[in-house]
């Protein structure tokens, strides 16, 4: 049989509803058991929308589907775990299955729509849902009886495991504390006792130059202990922030400040910790001033430049940039010093952490985590980009509005 006989036979004996669609939405071929399924006379599908063939409800948002369809036609199934309806000539719905295929001729472009009415499969599936409800609720009612048997085992089990998370919870904490402990007490003995050996001598030594009156070197012995002191204060200074912000004791107190003046005197009084050849270069954006605790402000920009003094070598430069606008601080540090480590970056935060590269440099490996830990309680986030003998840099972003209280 010749392919067109072949195909106008299947189109008319096909039980399955055929209807062929062209780019306008209206229906040009109908097959009888289309005509049958809406409830139509011969031919009277022909030039009719296919939206009237689909419940009111449900044409606005059709029209926009089939908008986007002819715009991207493939072929594809409808239907299939969908509540997909149809609606016949005098009205009544009727769920149903589509396939649509595009296809294109010399008179256009057209899509051709198998379609199944499913109604005696919804109601079979309707039938079964309702057995398997009741099925459920009768299983239900014997499980109530059971679970009221086994409620007191079950508490039991509930309270074993909880106890055993918490005993889990206590030790690890206990080890935690016994590692901080045991780093706090390596860190303190290292850090003081270079300190206090340079206290210690250099006392002696001002009382040696001190009979021989000898001012000029008694003077640079005294400045070496008020050094050193400086350094145990600021070690000391450490622990104190940590102690308070893990015991909840910091208030953040915001106000709106000059954020720029309050940098530029952290950079003159930070001057006399800087090397030879360093420079701090400053460079304010946007409005001057910002919705911040001024003393956290201080102690994050100002731990943040002496990281990048004490990491840096002479002669290189050191950046400080804010950014402020309506909506939030950007604080940017950056310098040209040893950079960190890649495999020591994801530890960078944790209290006492020490890169590989600066165990020769003195520092408690407290800074860094205290920042984190202020800027957090300001809502902030910090980041960094770090490379290896090209210097770090550190952006801290804080919110510049007044949170609802």
């Amino acid at each position: 049989m010749p392919n067109k006989e072949g195909f106008s036979a299947l189109f008319t004996y096909a039980t399955e509803g055929i209807i062929v669609v062209n780019e306008r939405g209206y229906l040009t071929m109908a097959n009888p058991a289309a005509e049958k399924l809406f409830g139509y006379e011969s031919g009277e599908l022909l030039n009719i929308q296919l939206e009237n063939l689909i419940p009111k409800r449900f044409t606005k948002s059709h029209q926009q589907y089939r908008n986007q369809y002819a715009h991207q036609p493939y072929a594809r199934s409808m239907g299939i775990g969908m509540n997909l309806f149809a609606l016949r000539k005098d009205g009544t719905e009727f769920p149903v299955e589509v396939s649509l295929s595009p296809f294109k001729t010399a008179e256009g472009n057209f899509v051709i729509a198998f379609i199944i009415d499913i109604t005696i499969r919804k109601q079979t599936e309707s039938a079964l849902l309702k057995q398997k409800e009741e099925l459920e609720k009768l299983n239900s009612e014997l499980e109530k009886r059971v679970r009221h048997r086994t409620l007191i085992l079950e508490e039991a089990l509930h309270e074993l495991e909880r106890s055993r998370e918490e005993l889990s919870q206590l030790l690890e904490k206990e080890k935690e504390v016994n590692e901080l402990k045991s780093r706090f007490v390596s860190m303190a003995s290292h850090e003081f006792r270079t300190p206090l050996a340079t206290i210690l001598s250099s006392l002696n030594l001002v009382e040696k130059y001190g009979e021989l009156n000898d001012r000029e070197n008694q003077q640079r012995h005294i400045l070496r202990i008020k050094s050193a002191i400086n350094h145990m204060t600021d070690i000391l200074n450490d622990m104190l922030s940590i102690s308070k912000i893990e015991e909840g004791k910091i208030v953040v107190q915001k106000d709106w400040v000059n954020v720029v003046q309050l940098s530029q005197n952290i950079i003159q009084e930070i001057q006399p910790i800087l090397k030879a050849g360093q420079v701090i270069h400053f460079h304010p954006a946007g409005q001057e001033l910002a919705y911040i605790d001024p003393n956290i402000f201080i102690t994050i920009v100002t731990n943040l430049l002496s990281n990048a003094i004490k990491f840096s070598p002479v002669n290189k430069p050191i950046y400080l940039n804010l950014n402020i606008t309506d909506e939030q601080l950007t604080i940017v540090v950056k310098d040209e010093g040893m950079g960190i480590p890649e495999e020591d970056q994801s530890n960078l935060f944790n209290r006492f952490f020490r890169a590989k590269n600066v165990t020769n440099i003195q520092g408690t490996g407290l800074g860094l985590n205290i920042i984190a830990r202020y800027v957090e309680l300001l809502n902030g986030n910090i980041t960094f980009e770090s490379r290896l003998e090209q210097g770090t840099t550190f952006t801290i972003v804080i919110p510049n509005i007044i949170e609802n209280a």
